[in-house]
């Protein structure tokens, strides 16, 4: 296995990001109507996420989503910076001057090594931080998966999980049920309906994530490194789920972080990052071939 952070030693703080269905915590009743929140659990939910409302994507100098974007493209980002400062009121730059397109349909991955600000770009690309320059656009409805799966898969069963989003739709029980068998299918996870949650492995846990979103028709999945805590078994099944997924329904697109180089392999396009730069941005055996050589350049220089 090959990893990109062997490459590189970059220090960095990285924060995780609270998820709104984190804070709907696990209720003692498994029937499939758990997933659709009650008005006070709602209400309750509401109020408590108020404190954490993030401000509305925007960039310093707006453009028009015409002049951006593509209709061949679902996610196109445009010079986009985005920085930090320390308590010491030290300016510190994350992103710089990133642009970044990936076309319908299609798994795409973003790699780099440690603190490179993928994770970063993919946030602001979600919606989740704001840039200081540059623009956004998106395909809607678009769902992001976290690292960590226990962030978000917070129902007692797979079914009642996978059903969690669908409360804010107008649907029957019959179309609920009908979106979940769907979504799970797609992920090979058909077997698992009542399965209890806490049994599932990391990497089930991570395809229930996935298969929640596609119930909720989602156009676009942004995946950050879904496969780091996951054993080799889980990793290949995860990203064969989210493959199947895009295989399923020609209108989702993905984009997935990742240091791992060995998951190009699955996938159409690569941007690859370093220090806070898009470095290379093609197909996906164009982009292996320049890492190899990277790699193996950086190999002969520490054997001198």
């Amino acid at each position: 296995m090959i990893l990109l952070k062997q490459l590189f030693t970059v220090d960095t703080t990285n924060k995780n990001l609270a998820f709104h269905r984190t804070l709907y915590k696990h209720s003692n009743c498994s029937n499939l109507h758990c997933c659709s929140p009650t008005m006070s659990s709602s209400s309750a939910l509401m109020q408590t996420s108020a404190t954490q409302t993030l401000p509305p994507l925007h960039a310093t100098k707006p453009t028009s989503n015409s002049s951006v974007v593509s209709p061949n493209y679902a996610i196109n980002g445009r010079n986009l910076s985005y920085s930090v400062t320390t308590k010491q009121g030290k300016y510190v730059p994350i992103l710089n001057d990133c642009s970044i397109s990936i076309p319908n349909g299609q798994l795409w991955m973003l790699l780099g090594p440690n603190g490179c600000g993928k994770s970063t770009l993919l946030k602001v690309l979600a919606g989740l931080l704001n840039p200081n320059n540059g623009t956004v656009y998106v395909n809607k409805p678009k769902s992001f998966v976290f690292q960590n799966p226990d962030h978000q898969v917070v129902m007692p069963t797979v079914e009642a999980d996978v059903a969690f989003g669908l409360g804010k739709f107008n649907l029957t029980e019959v179309e609920v049920r009908s979106r979940v068998a769907k979504a799970l299918e797609a992920v090979g996870m058909s077997d698992y309906l009542q399965r209890p949650v806490q049994t599932l492995s990391g990497g089930q846990k991570q395809r229930v994530a996935i298969a929640g979103a596609l119930a909720e028709t989602c156009k676009v999945l942004l995946l950050d490194e879904l496969t780091t805590f996951l054993d080799e078994q889980d990793q290949i099944g995860v990203i064969k789920a989210v493959k199947s997924s895009l295989d399923c329904s020609k209108d989702v697109t993905a984009l997935w972080v990742t240091h791992r180089l060995e998951e190009l392999e699955y996938a159409d396009g690569a941007v690859y990052m370093e220090d806070g730069r898009v470095i290379m941005h093609s197909d996906a055996s164009s982009v292996m071939g320049f890492l190899k050589e990277r790699i193996s350049s950086y190999s002969q220089q520490i054997n001198f």
